[in-house]
């Protein structure tokens, strides 16, 4: 049982981290950098790395209750609905954020805070869907 404590401790703290990454990215490059150019592909990269975390700490999850118990989490109705936002979520946010760090640079300023406020969006819904898919997990 503490074995499996620690691993799912471990996974969460990922997660969190990662989600952290994805929204102040979002909130830090509308608010407090609008006009730094340079300062938003940065912030684009800690973005994308905060993706690859939820990706990879969300697969986790499944990967850690499979192992200790032989099946993954038996979740149903809202709770696979709220799953299936954050994936979507996430692949969608990804390619974005890359299609940003490949297209940025010749965009003007408006357009760079047009993506930003989408891929802001898309780093909010997941929050949200974390919500329900906890509850009804």
């Amino acid at each position: 049982m503490l074995l499996e404590n620690l691993a799912y401790t471990g996974v969460q703290l990922a997660h969190n981290f990662g989600a952290v990454a994805v929204v102040a990215a979002g909130a830090a490059a509308i608010w407090l950098v609008p006009e730094s150019a340079l300062l938003q592909r940065k912030l684009a990269r800690l973005m994308a790395l905060g993706w690859v975390v939820q990706g990879v700490s969300g697969a986790s999850f499944g990967a850690v209750s499979y192992g200790f118990y032989g099946k993954f989490p038996d979740i149903k109705g809202i709770a696979i609905a709220a799953l299936a936002i954050k994936i979507v979520c996430a692949v969608i946010g990804f390619v974005l954020v890359m299609g940003y760090l490949e297209k940025a640079g010749a965009w003007s300023a408006e357009q760079r805070h047009t993506m930003w406020r989408v891929l802001t969006v898309f780093a909010f819904i997941p929050m949200v869907s974390a919500a329900f898919l906890r509850w009804f997990a």
